[in-house]
């Protein structure tokens, strides 16, 4: 989603480039409970035998235009199978393989076999699309008052007007209330732990975004020991997105069994990160980049990540309800179309926003095949 820090490759350094020493000190932050864990993350040789028996990763940060949140998204009420089915046959028609899909606790609290019957019902139209899933559990991005039933129309040119935070104030720094979250997690994993329909589970989007910063700790500590816990043939991980926050940084590349992170800026600063991050010996998997406006575009960084064997998920598929063809800081008053889209793919009738774009993809997707 939103990156809000500036970056420098000193803050890469220090944050994601971990030396010998830093691995002795990161070994207190790695995610562990009294009792021994299900399984161990993941050493590089594991995480590489898993990466090289799939094809390149390769899609879209997916939410139905319908939608304006994840809880519109997967609630009863407007749980909207004709849309999903339709939209993720447009990413198929230009190869996409991979979609990153957001959940949300409140949607599972309010009725827990529904919201799990709705998951397989959401995993069964994607895979008859040949589409693989990663889940997304929690997410400290823009709301932080979420609350389940009718969700709120989205503000007039405003990017992700109604995105909603997961768990949010007060969940996410009281440890109290953490028993509901572990239950969340231990249900939803241990449901879906060994479908082969779900690629990946992304235990916590952004951790430390919307001016938590390392309150946001405790949590991402305890997601990865409940997944784990739940002990999922899928590998677990956390994407890094904000190098200079060093802490959470640490904890997400030492529990993390294959390495994901966000980048948004032009090629060049992005083929650094990817550089950096290699060293680590793990597969790579991008799960968000494409930002136009900031010259993250599919016309310079989807080449580079293929010729480097890393997965790319760019945000946004179709335009919708998440107003995500807006700029993060950019709002448009009077709803307007902007002069260049910010997020998104295609139109609500399909048409792509750019063909030269959908073109490009399916050239890279269906090359070698």
């Amino acid at each position: 989603m939103k990156i809000l820090c500036s970056i420098t490759i000193a803050a890469i350094t220090a944050g994601i480039l971990l030396s010998t020493g830093c691995r002795d000190n990161a070994e207190k932050t790695t995610a562990t409970t009294s009792e021994s864990p299900a399984r161990k993350v993941w050493t590089a040789a594991q995480a590489n035998e898993w990466y090289a028996k799939r094809p390149w990763m390769v899609g879209a940060n997916f939410i139905p235009s319908t939608a304006i949140n994840q809880l519109e998204m997967w609630q009863k009420e407007s749980f909207d199978t004709a849309t999903i089915s339709k939209e993720l046959g447009w990413a198929a028609s230009i190869g996409f393989n991979t979609m990153r899909v957001y959940l949300h606790h409140l949607a599972w609290n309010q009725d827990k076999q529904g919201f799990k019957d709705r998951m397989a019902r959401y995993l069964a139209i994607a895979d008859s699309k040949g589409i693989k899933t990663i889940f997304v559990i929690f997410d400290d991005c823009w709301n932080k008052d979420p609350k389940a039933g009718t969700q709120p129309a989205p503000k007039t040119g405003i990017h992700n007007s109604g995105w909603m935070q997961d768990p949010g104030d007060p969940y996410y720094k009281d440890s109290t209330l953490f028993p509901e979250l572990e239950s969340y997690v231990k249900d939803i994993i241990t449901h879906f732990g060994k479908d082969q329909r779900i690629l990946l589970w992304d235990v916590y989007n952004e951790p430390g975004n919307s001016g938590k910063l390392d309150s946001s700790l405790p949590l991402l500590v305890n997601v990865f020991t409940w997944a784990r816990a739940a002990n999922p043939e899928q590998p677990l991980t956390a994407g890094l997105w904000a190098w200079d926050f060093e802490k959470l940084n640490q904890v997400q590349i030492e529990n993390s069994d294959v390495i994901t992170y966000h980048d948004y800026e032009d090629a060049p600063w992005h083929k650094r990160v990817v550089e950096l991050l290699q060293t680590h010996g793990k597969p790579l998997i991008c799960t968000e980049y494409m930002a136009r406006t900031r010259n993250s575009n599919f016309s310079n960084i989807l080449p580079m990540l293929k010729e480097n064997n890393v997965g790319a998920i760019n945000w946004g598929l179709v335009a919708g309800k998440t107003n995500t063809i807006y700029a993060w800081d950019t709002p448009m008053a009077d709803g307007s179309e902007p002069p260049v889209w910010f997020h998104d793919i295609f139109r609500k009738d399909g048409t792509p926003y750019k063909k030269e774009e959908t073109d490009l993809i399916r050239r890279l997707t269906t090359a070698g095949k």
